[in-house]
């Protein structure tokens, strides 16, 4: 095949479906100058904040998207929101510093714990998920999945004052419903029990209640899984049926070690 077949055929064939990817860059400068704009003392809030309603036009502009909320009314919605969003990150990350022995300072928390920055940027996707926008809150996430290692779909509830320690690892699926004071571990997976195409408007991932400790590398699937207030789930447990309140469960595993005698 010459080079001109070739070109026409790949031109052909990545048409379907049409991607911009320039719509994935801009969202990611999008995120990071949100991000800034919160938390950044050398950042200008009044200026970012219109430079922010720019940037968001911008992409609402090149996505071509039919909203029944026209974009300033759904960005002026948005950002009556930030107040709250920030409000609730704060406590996340005061959350992170009284669990944390390793904490040093609050300081530390917003500026080198992947598990604040994932939970922020997965706070400030869900509101532009609840408000209906689509593909710019998963590109959001998924930005934040790829510096951190950590996958919360901005579909998730989650409540106040929560804390990932370590990060690398956790899933947080679409229906997942986090209330209050809840610790999650590395590796952690909040699932699925089945994974099905016509599942997708049911709740398809568990509820974990107040005041719950989740450790490294437990998994709790299901969509009627509730793991009730104050329980502790131990590390690599692995739960499909709900959990009752003020419970403790741990998997126990069999270790032998065989040593040989010196000679």
């Amino acid at each position: 095949m010459d080079k001109e077949k070739i070109i026409a055929e790949l031109n052909r064939h990545k048409k379907l479906p049409y991607l911009d990817y320039r719509l994935k860059q801009e969202t990611e400068d999008f995120t990071d100058t949100l991000f800034y704009t919160l938390f950044d003392a050398n950042t200008p809030v009044a200026v970012n904040l219109e430079l922010l309603e720019k940037k968001f036009n911008q992409l609402m502009d090149m996505a071509c998207w039919d909203l029944e909320k026209p974009s300033e009314e759904l960005w002026n919605n948005y950002i009556s929101h930030l107040p709250q969003i920030l409000e609730n990150l704060n406590l996340d990350a005061e959350a992170i510093l009284n669990c944390d022995p390793a904490s040093l300072s609050i300081q530390e928390i917003y500026m080198a714990y992947p598990g604040f920055y994932a939970i922020a940027i997965y706070r400030l996707a869900h509101e532009l998920y609840e408000e209906g926008v689509p593909l710019i809150p998963r590109m959001m996430t998924e930005y934040a999945h790829r510096q951190t290692g950590v996958d919360i779909n901005p579909g998730a509830k989650i409540g106040k004052s929560f804390f990932i320690d370590h990060a690398t690892g956790v899933v947080i699926g679409e229906t997942a419903v986090i209330h209050d004071n809840v610790k999650i571990y590395q590796g952690v997976t909040l699932g699925a029990l089945y994974v099905a195409k016509n599942l997708e408007k049911t709740k398809r991932h568990p509820t974990i209640e107040n005041n719950v400790t989740i450790y490294a590398n437990a998994t709790i699937l299901g969509g009627e899984t509730v793991v009730g207030a104050n329980s502790v789930i131990g590390g690599n447990a692995w739960i499909t049926s709900s959990v009752p309140a003020n419970s403790t469960v741990y998997h126990k595993p069999e270790i032998k070690i065989k040593t040989t005698p010196n000679v």
